[in-house]
């Protein structure tokens, strides 16, 4: 199914965010890579730049707080599927050239003293890959304190260790931290993902 103009903005808007940031993206920038005009771009978001920024990264921030998930769903034991989430994370990054992996991390380190509705919005992305990374490490067995204790080490772990994987052009930071996180965690069980009944899952679908 082709994409909306809309849509097609706020992809590239993220993209282009990805790789340099807020400030050196300027709404000609978010045109060419969208294909849309420059009156387009004004005529869906008004707001500017501004606007168009802020719901691309909300935009990002839901499809990025499913990767931790994701990643680990496979796994029965919270150490090996720590280790195998950081092991992907690393792939991936070398995989890309060591390109930025989410514009959140990178806007919010930028913006947080110089635009506030961007510090804003990025710290209720933050709050959501908390809360929903505490929901799910609770689901598949973990006591609440443990749970928000582990999204947010795993959270912090992954963005420095980005940082430190872009810069240095090397997958060490990431497969060390996560040697260093699964360590502590090696044989505590992650219970089965609750499934939905087949009607539920018919429903939601539909």
């Amino acid at each position: 199914m082709a994409r909306s103009t809309r849509e097609s903005i706020l992809t590239a808007a993220a993209e282009l965010m990805r790789s340099r940031g807020y400030a050196a993206v300027a709404m000609k920038d978010v045109a060419a890579a969208s294909g849309a005009p420059i009156g387009s771009l004004y005529h869906h978001f008004p707001g500017g730049k501004l606007q168009i920024a802020r719901e691309a990264l909300v935009n990002a921030g839901v499809a990025y707080g499913q990767l931790i998930p994701t990643l680990m769903a496979p796994h029965d034991d919270l150490g090996v599927a720590i280790e195998a989430a950081f092991g992907q994370a690393a792939e991936d990054m070398a995989a890309t050239g060591f390109a930025n992996m989410c514009p959140v991390a990178s806007v919010a380190a930028e913006t947080a003293d110089t635009v506030p509705e961007l510090r804003e919005t990025t710290a209720g992305i933050f709050t959501g890959w908390l809360d929903g990374g505490a929901d799910y490490f609770r689901s598949r067995g973990l006591a609440p304190d443990a749970a928000r204790d582990l999204i947010v080490a795993l959270v912090g772990a992954l963005e420095g260790a980005f940082v430190l994987a872009r810069t240095l052009r090397s997958t060490e930071p990431l497969l060390v931290a996560g040697r260093a996180l699964a360590d502590g965690h090696r044989g505590v069980p992650l219970t089965a993902q609750p499934r939905l009944p087949l009607d539920d899952v018919a429903n939601a679908s539909s």
